[in-house]
């Protein structure tokens, strides 16, 4: 039985390799023209050859956005540009132009097209238009119930694709305008400024319109049974520990679907891991329910940074025992820590010992970004974008 696609964001080369290593079955990301994500790293033409390589290596597959709202000027060069990524290897574009649709289907017959969210694709009469102009596959407004989301696969039979993580639009799926009209930045062609975002001042108290993050954790198995093609996760600025731990965690939550092994113990667990990476809070907003005040921060919001996550491993010495770490945050001797690796192994343990660049033994790590060295005893192979995060008593 071939599982659901699990779809994750690239802002960086490094981004794709962790999603990719961490368990995605595909990634999508921006070049530095036509995206969404202006403010992201993106992709030079050499680095999306470098990353389609990487990705077809593990038979996973890469996705490229031109999914801008395109203005006259925006036309200028963009057949070249769709020529030269192709032939670098996209397996498919995420589209919201009709001109850019129809370029690819006819130019490169082999690439598949995917309708971008941007597009706002709410019906299935909406969806069947595109189904015949060519179009593979759907990635629906977030906007829509379970209920919606399965008449329009039953009644058109094409491949649909939904966020199931991450954040969301105060406004409509693709159809933002206040970031253009506050601060001159278009929202629709890469120049969001997340205005819903900012804090405005009222008579009484100040005013906030944020949405809460989304979180699908416990209706995966519903999207699975409906016949959803592909799980979206968003987030190209994100850091590689919230990539690694937000699509490991969603790896394992399918992995256990199709292996019938999913229970309730397991499934609490994978939420308080998602729940301590990202500093907003979070709701399934339009899947269960009409989406409501609850969904969104009316009168202020709290967002206190994380600090779970203690380092990214570089390297580990078997001979002496000593995980060589790249420091984030704060940690001590005694600490109860779990790392974490893209194989799926998970180690929990105390730290014992500590050392310091010049393996020296010290107590605390205190200056993020330098090396530290932590004594660990095990025959688990402790690989190349491994980490390690501060375990809570909670757990």
């Amino acid at each position: 039985m071939k599982k659901i696609e699990l779809l994750a964001p690239a802002g960086d080369l490094e981004r794709l390799k962790i999603n990719l290593l961490y368990g995605a079955d595909a990634v999508y990301f921006g070049g530095y023209k036509y995206g969404l994500r202006a403010n992201a790293t993106n992709f030079s033409k050499e680095e999306i050859k470098k990353a389609c390589d990487f990705a077809h290596k593990l038979n996973k597959k890469v996705y490229l956005t031109l999914n801008i709202v395109f203005h006259n000027e925006d036309m200028e060069g963009v057949e070249e540009y769709i020529d030269e990524v192709t032939s670098a290897g996209i397996d498919a574009f995420i589209v919201s132009d009709p001109f850019i649709i129809s370029y690819i289907k006819e130019k490169h017959k082999n690439v598949e097209v995917h309708l971008s969210t941007q597009n706002s694709t709410t019906n299935y009469e909406a969806v069947k238009y595109f189904k015949n102009e060519g179009i593979d596959r759907i990635v629906l407004a977030r906007e829509l119930s379970k209920e919606e989301i399965k008449e329009i696969i039953d009644k058109t039979k094409i491949d649909i694709e939904v966020f199931i993580h991450g954040a969301m639009c105060t406004c409509m799926s693709g159809r933002c305008a206040l970031s253009n009209y506050v601060t001159n930045r278009d929202a629709n062609r890469g120049g969001c400024s997340q205005v819903c975002r900012f804090s405005f001042k009222t008579d009484n108290n100040d005013f906030t319109m944020a949405t809460k993050d989304l979180n699908l954790a416990r209706h995966i198995k519903d999207l699975i049974d409906i016949n959803v093609k592909s799980l979206k996760v968003e987030g190209r600025m994100r850091s590689i520990y919230y990539l690694a731990t937000v699509i490991g965690t969603y790896r394992k939550i399918i992995d256990a679907i199709y292996n019938n092994e999913l229970t309730e113990e397991f499934i609490s667990k994978q939420e308080m891991i998602l729940s301590r990476v990202a500093n907003r809070e979070t709701s399934t907003h339009y899947l269960t329910k009409e989406a409501d005040y609850t969904d969104q921060y009316y009168t202020g919001r709290s967002e206190a940074s994380n600090q779970d996550y203690l380092g990214q491993v570089i390297s580990y010495d078997k001979k002496n025992k000593l995980v060589k770490i790249y420091e984030r945050n704060y940690f001590k001797v005694g600490d109860k820590v779990e790392l974490f690796t893209p194989n799926k192994d998970t180690i929990l343990f105390i730290v014992e010992e500590l050392f310091n660049e010049d393996k020296e033994k010290i107590d605390i790590a205190r200056h993020p970004d330098n090396i530290y060295y932590i004594y660990l005893d095990t025959d688990i192979d402790i690989c190349e974008y491994s980490m390690i995060r501060l375990v809570k008593e909670v757990e």
